[in-house]
């Protein structure tokens, strides 16, 4: 879709003014209550059925912050998707993971995308990581509408504040309340599972390597519990993703180290239950 040249805009925010001039393109901008290809609304009908997005976690280490989540979309009671993404690069010091309806989810990390390159376009600065928590929580309570309908976006941020020189995590509620976490965190369906590992394993000042294997496995152990949370799938070769946000930028850590890691813990796990 070609948006018209507009001489007047001036708005630093590309998620506010597709919110003005085009309600119908943005999260929760339906203001019928029903959602577009459905029959259901908010007043009288059931939640819809979509595939979600479960267990992603984030975890401080000494150079910054380590966030992770698993592979598996479920659908009721089904496996809709084995290798959905859920972590994503936002700009070149902060990330997200996403949780709950998979579609709305990544349309959210993808908008959130557009919004700081925007911004960074127009102002000629890249916004604070505090202003970058802030207006993603801006877009989740936009989203709100939609939560009546069950589409719930739930994402967890994490981006390296260079002014402070540290890694830091928020999470979000649905209303787009904000909240820090100082060490760890871990939501959706299995994210209950995953802070209890953390909780008795993790440290302060940990090396990158130790809060890799902690997050890996909290998600493994949130697997064994969790139906919704995907484990590493050895046949096919499916392990969860993880990205490393640093002063230094956005690293993804590759595959073959994630596999690496599990094939250490798992013979460990075997070893105890023999």
């Amino acid at each position: 879709m070609n948006l018209p040249f507009l001489p007047n805009h001036d708005e630093s925010s590309f998620f506010d003014f597709i919110s003005k001039q085009y309600p119908g393109l943005t999260l929760g901008g339906n203001s019928g209550g029903v959602f577009p290809g459905t029959q259901e609304s908010s007043r009288g009908g059931g939640a819809l059925t979509v595939p979600q997005a479960t267990t992603v976690l984030a975890i401080k280490f000494q150079q910054g912050v380590v966030i992770a989540g698993d592979r598996r979309a479920t659908e009721g009671f089904q496996i809709a998707d084995r290798r959905i993404e859920k972590v994503f690069k936002i700009d070149e010091h902060s990330a997200m993971a996403i949780a709950g309806a998979a579609g709305p989810c990544i349309e959210m990390a993808k908008l959130f995308q557009t919004e700081l390159e925007h911004y960074e376009k127009l102002e000629g600065m890249s916004l604070s990581c505090e202003g970058k928590a802030n207006k993603l929580g801006q877009m989740v309570k936009a989203n709100l509408p939609m939560v009546f309908q069950g589409l719930v976006v739930m994402p967890l941020y994490v981006g390296y504040d260079l002014k402070r020189g540290e890694g830091r995590i928020f999470k979000y509620d649905i209303t787009g309340g904000r909240y820090e976490e100082s060490d760890y965190h871990a939501i959706g369906s299995g994210g209950k599972d995953a802070r209890n590992t953390m909780r008795e394993h993790f440290q302060r000042q940990l090396p990158e390597a130790e809060a890799l294997k902690l997050a890996l496995m909290s998600l493994y152990n949130a697997a064994d519990d969790d139906v919704g949370t995907g484990g590493p799938d050895l046949v096919r070769g499916i392990y969860p993703t993880a990205k490393f946000v640093t002063s230094q930028g956005i690293t993804d850590v590759p595959n073959d180290k994630i596999r690496a890691v599990y094939d250490v813990l798992l013979a460990a796990r075997r070893s105890k239950e023999t």
